[in-house]
């Protein structure tokens, strides 16, 4: 695991907008068609500002969420939404996306029409994840219901989570296909979450999910 602290956000997100084009460049050369997993959120915004205009054949790149609310993508907690609005627009407006959300009551509904979309796209070539305070990552929730199941290392490539203080169902990728991204960048902001991070190193995957991705990744950090 690589730590690497920012003066700012502002710097970090260019930063890392530069390094996932030239890793999604790089696998370009290799493939032809590449993989690019990105958390929602309010940390990633900025970053997908500066990447939709990268220089890169966008035509040959998916784009997923790591994980989603189950809400249609207009909805404002959408994720979908979120990407579409500031990361698939410039040049990225060519990528194809692929969705984690279908129109159902249930995500167990829909899930191997999600699947069968998602899994020719794997594995992940570039992965931008996130963490919250309780130490989650995509939906990934400390205490909630899916969780052993998505930490599992045999586990399905989607999982449905489910909390009582969650507003809505999730689906989210397992840590199993997080895991297997060729590049991980784990990103976020403040002293709060640092020091979870610190906390996270000495619990298990079941108390700080985080852990469970943090293998070959690298960190990005600003106050």
């Amino acid at each position: 695991m690589k730590f690497v602290e920012y003066a700012d956000s502002e710097m970090m997100a260019i930063d890392l907008a530069n390094i996932v084009a030239a890793e999604l460049t790089e696998a370009l050369h290799q493939n032809d068609r590449v993989c690019l997993a990105v958390a929602g959120g309010t940390t990633p915004g900025p970053i997908f500002d500066a990447l939709c205009a990268a220089d890169l054949d966008w035509t040959r790149v998916d784009v997923m969420p790591t994980d989603e609310r189950w809400v249609p993508e207009d909805h404002a907690r959408s994720n979908a939404g979120l990407i579409k609005q500031r990361l698939l627009v410039d040049r990225a407006s060519a990528a194809r996306f692929l969705p984690l959300f279908m129109p159902a009551t249930r995500p167990e509904d829909v899930l191997p029409e999600l699947e069968s979309m998602i899994a020719p796209a794997l594995p992940i070539d570039v992965a931008l994840i996130g963490m919250g305070e309780d130490m989650h990552t995509a939906s990934l929730f400390p205490d909630s219901d899916g969780l052993a199941a998505a930490l599992d290392p045999h586990a399905p490539i989607l999982v449905p989570i489910r909390r009582p203080d969650l507003p809505e169902s999730r689906v989210t990728l397992s840590a199993r296909v997080l895991r297997a991204a060729t590049c991980k960048h784990v990103v976020f902001r403040g002293a709060a979450k640092k020091e979870a991070l610190t906390q996270s190193r000495h619990l298990p995957d079941i108390e700080a999910p985080i852990q469970s991705v943090l293998s070959d990744a690298t960190i990005h950090w600003a106050v």
